[in-house]
């Protein structure tokens, strides 16, 4: 069983799946900060209150129920989804078209030697378990 938790655990897509999550934490906190910062700034030069938690709170049977909360957690979500497509996607995109246009070199092939390599070192990692 613990062999079997160490090879989920050293898994490439785990790691990957771990450091995502990290860049990911870091990235929420730049937005966070845009938006504290610049974005609720410019919701109350043109609306005269700070942010939009406030808007459309009401009271049924003493129940408080806030509309202004929704409309503030989807503001955060679309500037988010819009970081990450204009910083990531978008030149991901446009990388990506160059390269099938043949004006960027894409990642080059591994040699014959290398995948050699790799193959007795994974032969021997499986061994020494």
């Amino acid at each position: 069983m613990i062999k079997g938790f160490k090879d989920f655990i050293m898994k490439g897509n785990v790691l990957d799946l771990a450091v995502a999550v990290v860049i990911g934490a870091a990235f929420t906190a730049i937005v966070a900060s845009v938006v504290e910062g610049f974005i609720t700034p410019l919701i109350a030069a043109i609306f005269g209150k700070p942010d939009l938690s406030s808007v459309g709170n009401f009271t049924i049977n003493g129940a408080q129920f806030s509309i202004g909360l929704i409309l503030n957690a989807i503001v955060n979500f679309l500037l988010v989804a819009a970081a990450v497509y204009f910083i990531l996607i978008y030149p991901m995109q446009k990388i990506q078209e160059r390269r099938k246009r043949g004006e960027e070199a894409g990642p080059s092939e591994p040699t014959d030697v290398e995948l050699l390599k790799e193959i007795r070192d994974l032969l021997a990692a499986r061994n020494d378990v």
